[in-house]
């Protein structure tokens, strides 16, 4: 799988682009603030439906328009598909395959799987636990689209919960009545997060099971300095006792758990059960990587849990081919023993898409068609 052409209009600082891409490596070369991350983030939203550096799609429009177009054509299998979307900041979007409108954006997941590392990636090791959350959605996504729904329905019944919870916390005074009307409600929301727990936190945990052993293998690669690392990853969802394999019982553990705290969530206005409290616990040497960790082993661990994620999208791609893979300025970031064994990691990778702003800092090895990308514009290339 790569990606044959790149075509935007209105999409951050370009009114208008058009890139032919190809096979192996291509370098997006130039100084800071020319518009290199702003294309390859354009990739990675026609295979997400997201961006990896703002939560909402405003930014995203060029200054003076109103939306933003993105044309991916992607190569797969000996056959093109054309993905469209028109990013409408405020209203719902709109996505085309091969120039055929489809219902919704999320009907045109699947078609492209990107895996990305960026600098950013360090809060994947010593950030909150929603970036590690968001880590594994994303990888869920990319490996059964559908998903996508689960987690905005999860979303929706959240934020209508909160809503609930917050009002009779506020009408605490309003008596028997207003708190009965509440509870009445709330049943419903209820039985709504039961179920979606079940579907998520069985699917996060499947995917931590699976991630395991090719993070392991992947650190020892990225670090071969450390003889013996020991790396755990543990998948720790946020409800109590709550075995994670089984969805009966992971309902059935939720739906107790929500008995339990039903008062303290009157009390706060607050969801304090469901798949937003999952973390993902990462160790190295069985102590905890937050606060024990170096910044050389977390740069290391953050490699591996990429790369790992690359294994399980390849492994299930078939006749697909690799996802793309995406490194977005982090040469910069690692020292001269991690730059040249990431490169002998993705060397081989059928489509490697890199962004820099010094040719120096990419690895000899990863040397393919260099496109110069200044003031806004794509440049010609080598």
């Amino acid at each position: 799988m790569h990606v044959s052409h790149l075509g935007l209009v209105d999409f951050r600082s370009y009114g208008s682009v058009e890139l032919d891409l190809g096979p192996g490596v291509t370098t997006l070369l130039g100084a800071n603030g020319q518009g290199k991350t702003n294309l390859v983030e354009a990739v990675g939203y026609a295979a997400t439906g997201r961006s990896h550096r703002v939560a909402a799609d405003g930014p995203l429009v060029r200054r003076g328009s109103d939306r933003a177009i993105i044309r991916v054509q992607v190569t797969r299998d000996g056959r093109d598909v054309l993905v469209e979307i028109e990013v409408n900041p405020g209203r719902s979007n709109r996505a085309r395959l091969n120039r055929a409108p489809v219902p919704r954006q999320r009907d045109a997941l699947g078609h492209l799987r990107r895996v990305l590392f960026c600098p950013e990636d360090l809060s994947l090791v010593k950030g909150d636990p929603s970036e590690r959350r968001a880590f594994l959605d994303d990888l869920l996504v990319a490996l059964a689209p559908r998903l996508d729904g689960v987690l905005a329905d999860l979303d929706r019944v959240l934020r209508q919960r909160n809503s609930l919870l917050k009002s009779a916390s506020a009408l605490r005074g309003g008596g028997s009545r207003s708190r009965a009307a509440a509870e009445q409600t709330l049943a419903v929301w209820d039985d709504q997060l039961v179920a979606l727990t079940g579907e998520v936190v069985v699917a996060r945990a499947r995917l931590v099971s699976q991630l395991a052993d090719p993070m392991r293998q992947r650190y020892r690669a990225v670090a071969p300095e450390d003889r013996d690392p020991m790396v755990g990853i543990r998948y720790q969802p946020g409800v109590p006792d709550c075995p994670g394999a089984v969805r009966s019982e992971v309902e059935q553990a939720t739906r107790a758990a929500l008995a339990a705290r039903r008062e303290e969530e009157f009390a706060r206005g607050l969801t304090l059960v469901g798949p937003h409290r999952d973390e993902l616990v990462l160790s190295l040497h069985d102590l905890p990587v937050r606060g024990y960790a170096s910044h050389g082993e977390c740069w290391s661990l953050a490699l591996a849990l990429r790369l790992a994620s690359f294994d399980l999208l390849s492994a299930d791609s078939g006749a697909q081919g690799d996802p793309v893979l995406i490194l977005d300025d982090v040469f910069a970031e690692l020292d001269t023993g991690r730059r040249e064994r990431l490169a002998g990691a993705v060397a081989e990778v059928e489509q490697v898409l890199i962004t820099a702003a010094v040719a120096q800092d990419v690895p000899t090895q990863l040397a393919g068609h260099l496109v110069v990308v200044a003031g806004g514009q794509v440049g010609g290339g080598t």
